[in-house]
């Protein structure tokens, strides 16, 4: 008898609480709790969060299709597509609109403005015949959101990392029909590594220099273009196609 009534009293406490949403079953784990307000609180201090979900939609499909293509369907070309598309969507989506948005960094390449590039040079040639990088940064004044940068420079650095070990793999495992795929993904993320790297030090180049007093670039944005010289103009300049 005493144990019915514990029975029917804990079985009451148990509807109790979940009518009133206090059951500890319902609540998440200390663990998930954090992750939560982790997510909660970095999608709150980020100034740019619809940007910021798509650099990170974009790069983590990529990889999910890749690893897991040969589940849902055993179509190859099919497969290999739906991958390549949605790396030149990351790939243009980091260049043209993470990039800009979430650091105010952007980066291409044209031809030298002192020549006639219709009738004297092809394009994105100057009068030596090499192309050359532009930098686009933000206005010194207004500072990138720290959230938005941290995420966006990891971002950058860590899904090439993952791509070179799923070339390795890809390697290893003797799956050589994926590697071209993983070879493409390797050129579109260390194009972004390397522009962005150079961007963001060319606009810290810039900055120091106006804070010194040497010059001012003017212009809304910062927007400011320098040859690369040497090796870097010769060799890594060419990686990049028009704007």
């Amino acid at each position: 008898m005493r144990l019915t009534k514990e029975c029917l009293h804990g079985v009451c406490r148990y509807l109790w609480n979940i009518q009133t949403g206090t059951h500890p079953s319902s609540s998440p784990t200390p663990s998930l709790k954090r992750d939560l307000d982790e997510r909660t609180s970095i999608a709150r201090q980020s100034a740019h969060p619809l940007a910021l979900a798509f650099l990170y939609a974009f790069r983590i499909a990529a990889i999910v299709v890749y690893l897991f293509c040969g589940i849902v369907t055993t179509n190859y070309v099919l497969a290999n597509v739906i991958v390549v598309v949605l790396l030149a969507m990351d790939f243009w989506n980091c260049r043209n609109v993470a990039g800009r948005t979430l650091v105010g960094l952007r980066f291409w390449n044209q031809a030298s403005p002192f020549c006639d590039s219709a009738t004297e040079n092809p394009p994105d040639v100057d009068d030596d015949g090499e192309s050359y990088w532009v930098f686009e940064s933000r206005d010194p004044s207004r500072p990138a959101n720290p959230i938005d940068s941290k995420m966006f420079w990891t971002a950058l650095y860590v899904f090439p990392a993952l791509w070179v070990v799923l070339l390795i793999v890809a390697i290893l495992t003797l799956n050589a029909s994926f590697i071209p795929v993983v070879v493409l993904a390797l050129v579109f993320n260390f194009t972004n590594v390397i522009g962005f790297t150079y961007a963001d030090r060319d606009a810290k180049q810039r900055w120091a220099k106006d804070n010194m007093g040497g010059f001012s670039l003017g212009g809304l944005g910062g927007i400011g273009g320098q040859i690369l010289t040497g090796a870097v103009k010769s060799s890594v300049g060419r990686v990049f196609g028009g704007r």
